[in-house]
């Protein structure tokens, strides 16, 4: 199951409130009826903000909620679950009615840097990419 992430992070008030705003059809509609520019600097503004409620944190990203993932692993019938987020990469070993379950947190992607899962046939790894690797 591949998945953004951030509909878990329910400990995470301040950001469900913001994922709620900006997924308002009327809030989006209002947006986009103003020029270019102006939602230019509005987005901006919002990565400002979101940088400056981070500083000073000593770990400025939430987990997933525990209860909430498992729920969603059991939904999605014990899949792999893939996704980001967070901004910890990691593999996790979560256990949900007795099933074993991998949880695959992938890292940040920069200008210079990302990184990707990759399936052999039988296993996922990690692998960087860099601006002299990438295809």
């Amino acid at each position: 199951m591949l998945s953004h992430g951030d509909a878990l992070c329910l400990d995470d008030a301040a950001y469900m409130a913001f994922r709620n705003q900006v997924r308002n059809p009327e809030w989006q509609a209002a947006l986009l009826a103003k020029p270019l520019a102006e939602r230019r600097a509005i987005a901006a503004h919002m990565r400002q903000v979101s940088e400056s409620s981070q500083q000073g944190k000593e770990n400025p990203y939430t987990d997933l909620q525990a209860a909430a993932t498992d729920d969603f692993l059991r939904e999605h019938g014990y899949a792999t679950f893939i996704h980001g987020h967070t901004h910890q990469p990691a593999k996790h070993d979560h256990i949900v009615d007795g099933i074993h379950v991998e949880r695959w947190v992938l890292a940040d992607w920069h200008e210079d840097r990302g990184e990707c899962l990759v399936w052999d046939g039988e296993a996922l790894t990690r692998e960087a990419l860099t601006l002299k690797n990438r295809p």
